[in-house]
């Protein structure tokens, strides 16, 4: 009997080994608190800065809309919470006060900000939180908006600016130069840029003013009880005003119309 050699064995054993599966590991999941922990800074509206001011840290109430009622608030030195149907035992009442007008919360006092921040009856009425990055945004946003207002109010005809102007200092700016007229063209833009960019976008602001001035002017009349616009020159009835409308806001309309474009046009030309 043929002896088999250890090499001709170790051929003939096949060992099958289990497949080793890859462990892939996962990195925990970390939720971003929805509240950043910070020191936070209030000030009082209206530029009020006296000495010393409190507001109300007690019997005061949040209307909670998950609950469907109004909750009590105080706040204490004692609580982790303002909510005082959420106290555990007893509590000792704290002073809100602002010193020259503002109050820096450290961001270990995490009752008293939320309180202001987020449930006082008071906050955006009496004191607000003060955002930097967020006061820098609106500052930059009206930045950009005063440049756009000046750049148009740059390039507007004559007939634009006076009836923007018109707006603000009504009958006098028949009155003024064309010099007077920018100024205040561009103080108004630079003042209230948002404004200016609604009423230069506004068409019926042009049309009003062509109204005002050709009354002004006489080419139209308007009756004494401002019910009725007639021509100057035939008393002929152009329209009649809606009870209860401006007589110009009425011309304006009537300018729109198919009737009222011929007028319009007729009006621009005499007045130019």
């Amino acid at each position: 009997m043929n002896k088999k050699t250890k090499a001709q064995k170790s051929t003939e054993t096949v060992v099958a080994e289990a497949p080793v599966k890859e462990i892939i590991k996962q990195e925990p999941v970390v939720s971003k608190p929805t509240w950043p922990l910070k020191d936070r800074v209030y000030v009082l509206k209206d530029g009020l800065s006296p000495l010393t001011y409190t507001i109300k840290s007690s019997n005061i109430y949040y209307f909670d809309e998950e609950k469907g009622y109004e909750r009590e608030l105080k706040y204490t030195s004692n609580q982790k919470t303002p909510f005082v149907d959420e106290f555990i035992g007893d509590s000792k009442l704290e002073h809100i006060t602002f010193e020259d007008g503002q109050l820096t919360v450290p961001k270990s006092k995490q009752t008293l900000q939320k309180l202001l921040s987020l449930y006082h009856p008071q906050r955006d009425n009496l004191f607000f939180e003060f955002d930097p990055a967020a006061q820098a945004e609106d500052e930059l946003d009206f930045i950009e908006m005063e440049v756009d207002a000046l750049n148009i109010a740059m390039d507007m005809d004559i007939d634009q600016i006076e009836a923007i102007v018109r707006t603000e200092v009504g009958n006098k700016a028949s009155q003024m130069t064309s010099k007077e007229l920018k100024r205040d063209l561009i103080n108004l833009a630079k003042r209230d840029p948002r404004m200016f960019l609604e009423l230069a976008a506004d068409e019926n602001i042009k049309i009003r003013n062509m109204g005002i001035r050709a009354v002004e002017a006489g080419i139209i009349k308007l009756s004494a009880d401002q019910r009725t616009f007639t021509w100057g020159s035939s008393n002929k009835k152009l329209v009649t005003v809606p009870y209860e409308e401006n007589p110009y806001s009425a011309l304006t309309a009537f300018f729109k119309t198919d009737e009222g474009v011929e007028v319009y046009t007729a009006v621009e030309k005499r007045l130019k």
